[in-house]
């Protein structure tokens, strides 16, 4: 078939409607420009055939409002296609290649082990509400994405395609390849196994030249969210600034005095929770700040989880640390300081709800590091 085929194939998707119902409209075509050569280059194989005409011909979509089908592209603060590509391989054995996920965070990937023809990988999903309740969360289908597309909507999915809702807005650029990353030093490859504490974490993980902390004073955060914080945070912070570790911990400048700094967050999630607690009691079973022993939250995931205190004991150096899962019920508080949870996590030997292990990976260093933010050093 030529790349033209397969878009009229996919637009007639959405032109068989259910007797005596008007048809749907096909998706209107909003391309975001693709190199495709050098995105092959860079992932080491050739894509499929219908899988880059229909992203150049329309960008990326939300098929069904439940099925987004994602395309090497970017936007700033919303969607990196490399990072998002890098996350979903950690959920799956080697050979998996990701292409899209759901609106209930399961992940749809290519088998790439099943032939040497891209044209016919077949569709593989991973339903992670399988795979927290113990059941197999893989569902193997015989077919390529294009004839998936049609067995599911043949099997109930809304035969609507749109531009992907959180792309709206502001339309996402063109996805350039990120610069290979300098090979791991030998101080780096000891400290994923020896050491601890901050000079672990440091020689593991270099610090940026200036971390970003924001435009305010700890004085200035602490009168804010009426209390001080752990000593340990402020030296992590001071250290390392605002940024993303791994792709997946995103910690806000705490002295930020905008929208995203630590304050404004805190006060958001916080009346988030307590608005999901009058109404779901039984699934938001925390106190929040400033309620007594309450949870005071200071980063979050990718995947909306948020990772805080419970601001309980004598000083704020004896809160423990806990996990607010999004996608799992709550747990219990975390019993190491907030360095060693974090060095662990990083080599591999910690995990919980929203704070899942690097997944399946050759060489855990290929994908440690921490991005200050943006503008940053």
């Amino acid at each position: 078939m030529t790349p033209a085929s397969y878009v009229t194939a996919f637009a007639e998707l959405f032109g068989q409607p259910p007797a005596g119902a008007a048809p749907p409209p096909a998706p209107a075509p909003a391309p975001v420009p693709v190199d495709w050569d050098t995105v092959e280059s860079w992932l080491g194989l050739r894509l499929p055939a219908d899988y880059k005409a229909i992203a150049s011909a329309y960008g990326p979509l939300d098929i069904g409002e439940f099925l987004w089908l994602h395309i090497p592209c970017a936007r700033e603060g919303w969607f990196e296609y490399g990072n998002w590509l890098e996350g979903a391989r950690r959920e799956a054995p080697e050979g998996l290649l990701p292409w899209g996920e759901t609106r209930k965070c399961d992940l749809l990937y290519w088998d790439t082990t099943a032939s040497d023809d891209p044209d016919e990988w077949p569709v593989v999903t991973f339903h992670k509400d399988g795979a927290r309740a113990g059941a197999d969360p893989w569902h193997r289908y015989s077919t390529p994405l294009l004839p998936t597309l049609t067995t599911l909507i043949g099997e109930g999915l809304r035969p609507s395609a749109s531009r992907t809702a959180f792309l709206t807005e502001v339309d996402p650029g063109p996805w350039t390849p990120p610069v290979p990353r300098p090979a791991p030093t030998p101080q780096q490859r000891a400290a994923l196994t020896e050491g601890t504490g901050l000079a672990a974490l440091t020689a593991l993980v270099p610090p940026p030249r200036k971390p970003f902390l924001g435009d305010g004073t700890w004085e200035w955060l602490y009168e804010r969210l009426g209390t001080r914080l752990p000593a340990e945070y402020v030296t992590l912070m001071e250290t390392y600034g605002g940024g993303c570790w791994t792709n997946w911990l995103r910690v806000s400048a705490p002295l930020s005095t905008g929208e995203h700094g630590l304050a404004e967050e805190v006060r958001w999630v916080c009346d988030a929770y307590r608005g999901l607690r009058a109404e779901y009691p039984q699934f938001q079973p925390l106190a929040v700040w400033p309620e007594p022993g309450g949870f005071l939250p200071f980063a979050d995931s990718i995947d909306g989880d948020q990772l805080g205190w419970l601001t309980e004991g004598p000083t704020p150096d004896d809160w423990p640390l806990i996990v607010y899962p999004r996608h799992a019920e709550q747990g219990p508080p975390l019993t190491g300081t907030l360095t060693h949870t974090l060095l662990e996590w990083l080599r591999g030997r910690f995990a919980t709800e929203g704070l899942p292990s690097l997944g399946r990976v050759k060489d855990p260093l290929d994908h440690i590091d921490f991005e200050p933010l943006a503008g940053v050093e």
